[in-house]
């Protein structure tokens, strides 16, 4: 199963847990089987069927163009990271 980094805003949804597992072959099967564990997580993460534009998702160490069709082995890391704005 992938390893899931909580971001702290979204702690609350997971009892404090920083760290879940969860299986799925993409980050959006990943979301998925979250919700199904922690029950408001993917209104959280995502919008209109997508990755909310406010995060940004990391697999690997890898920052994901794909978004919730970005590819998860087993294995993985995956990191769920606030988008920082500036210039």
């Amino acid at each position: 199963m992938a390893r899931v980094f909580i971001p702290t805003q979204l702690r609350e949804l997971t009892a404090g847990q920083a760290e879940v597992v969860a299986e799925g072959a993409t980050v959006r099967e990943l979301v998925r089987a979250l919700d199904r564990q922690y029950s408001g997580l993917m209104e959280r993460l995502c919008r209109e069927g997508e990755l909310s534009p406010a995060l940004q998702v990391s697999v690997d160490g890898v920052f994901s163009r794909s978004g919730l069709d970005a590819p998860v082995r087993p294995m993985s890391e995956v990191h769920f990271l606030p988008v920082f704005g500036g210039g």
